[in-house]
């Protein structure tokens, strides 16, 4: 099992800037991609950004591309994700995930953290 921690949420204005944090625990030698999803009120949940672990390669959104930045330290098991240029349509609660197998083209991920607030202020 692995076990999945987001923090770095919160409140920002627009055109501001967060750091979210995934700190990852348990069978983390399995994880084979990592990835970042949100979920905005009345709204389905949506893929973000993802992330090999082996290789680095990574895979965003269109809607987030140029604007935001996942990275790895992978001695410590946590991902991140660097949000910059925010506006309204990027409030949601944001979840982090964690796949054995999968490659960073997929929506589909074992484990999955308990999310984090972003609200940005107009």
């Amino acid at each position: 099992q692995v076990q999945l921690v987001e923090s770095g949420g919160g409140l920002v204005q627009a055109g501001g800037s967060l750091r979210l944090s995934c700190a990852a625990s348990g069978r983390t030698f399995s994880i084979y991609t990592m990835g970042w999803f949100r979920q905005a009120p009345g709204k389905e949940r949506e893929f973000v950004a993802a992330i090999s672990l082996s290789g680095g390669s990574t895979y965003y959104a269109d809607s987030v591309k140029g604007r935001f930045t996942i990275s790895t330290r992978y001695a410590k098991n946590t991902v991140y994700l660097q949000m910059n240029s925010l506006n309204s349509e990027d409030t949601a609660v944001y979840y982090c995930a964690a796949d054995p197998s999968r490659g960073i083209a997929t929506m589909k991920y074992d484990y999955w953290g308990q999310g984090t607030q972003v609200t940005v202020s107009s």
